[in-house]
């Protein structure tokens, strides 16, 4: 939903500047269907969950009414609507733009500092969720990166190959873990994300080459060729290949069962930090969105670098 323009709200505020008379405000139970009917034509999804409309009220702004709903009794959504309900404008809070660069400068402390705070704490619960996990760079590293990615995805694909990058500049820096976050719109992604786990349950450089050998041939992997084509890729890793498949293939298996269980869970803590699609990753708790450049994580690899040798 677009939020009202600029001008628009200059044209707003001028009219309700003016004098302008206007009628009491129609709250009529009427109305307030009519508007939601309208606005569930317009945006269809608001269909899908109940909506609540809260009363209406003159806004003092001309011949506009102010209103509310509320989605799923969790997101509220304000807007201003004529009195012949020929338009209705969406709108958000006011925002307070009277403070000088002083000021400004105070507030951008405080929410880098508050900031900092919470990506430490996230950091914390992060290395909790992945100690013991297979990991690239080095082990004592200031730094840790938390990778939330699908094999299948053209973007993590590029993703992993700016890790690449960042294990390159800075490889006493830097430690890489990689979590898996399989989309149901990748159809061999969870059964390799198994797989995967399932591999570095017995060694963490056989994780490390299957993780490239996926993303070195997604356009030839498929749901039917994954498992098969897995096993050629770990032919020479040197792990127990009976015990990998019972994990990786045998569903009835209580290894096959834990793993699908690891991987919903590294699901179910992406998904709650933000991760809604990948690839995405934790640099030192602090979140970078999608398939960014080298240029994107070196900023947060030394500030964090920077915390870190100024705690000890």
């Amino acid at each position: 939903m677009k939020k009202v323009s600029t001008l628009l709200l200059l044209t707003i505020l001028c009219l309700g500047l003016s004098a302008v008379a206007f009628a009491d405000t129609d709250n009529s139970e009427e109305r307030k269907q009519q508007i939601l009917a309208n606005l569930q034509s317009k945006f269809p999804q608001l269909k899908q969950a109940p909506i609540t409309m809260a009363d209406l009220e003159a806004s003092g702004y001309g011949d506009l009414d102010r209103g509310s709903f509320t989605i799923s009794n969790r997101q509220t959504q304000k807007f201003l609507v004529s009195s012949d309900n020929t338009a209705l404008f969406m709108i958000s809070d006011p925002i307070d733009v009277s403070r000088d660069a002083g000021e400004l400068q105070v507030e951008a402390e405080k929410q880098e500092a508050e900031a900092a705070v919470k990506a430490a704490e996230l950091a914390k619960e992060i290395e909790a969720e992945v100690a013991g996990l297979p990991f690239r760079g080095n082990a004592d590293a200031p730094v840790t990166i938390v990778e939330y990615s699908d094999f299948q995805c053209p973007y993590c694909s590029r993703g992993a190959a700016t890790i690449e990058e960042i294990l390159e500049k800075y490889p006493e820096d830097v430690k890489v873990v990689f979590q898996h976050v399989p989309l149901s719109v990748h159809p061999w992604a969870k059964p390799a994300a198994i797989a995967a786990h399932c591999v570095g349950l017995q060694n963490g450089d056989a994780f490390w080459s299957l993780h490239d050998s996926y993303f070195e041939n997604q356009k030839a992997l498929t749901p039917d060729n994954v498992l098969e084509k897995s096993k050629e890729y770990l032919a020479n890793s040197g792990i127990d290949m009976a015990k990998y498949t019972t994990c990786a293939e045998d569903k009835e298996s209580a290894e096959y069962k834990e793993a699908l269980a690891a991987v919903d869970l590294s699901m179910a803590n992406g998904g709650k930090r933000g991760v809604s699609g990948t690839p995405g990753f934790f640099v030192n708790g602090r979140f970078v969105n999608g398939a960014q450049p080298l240029a994107a994580f070196e900023p947060l690899i030394e500030a964090a670098k920077k915390a870190a040798a100024e705690s000890k």
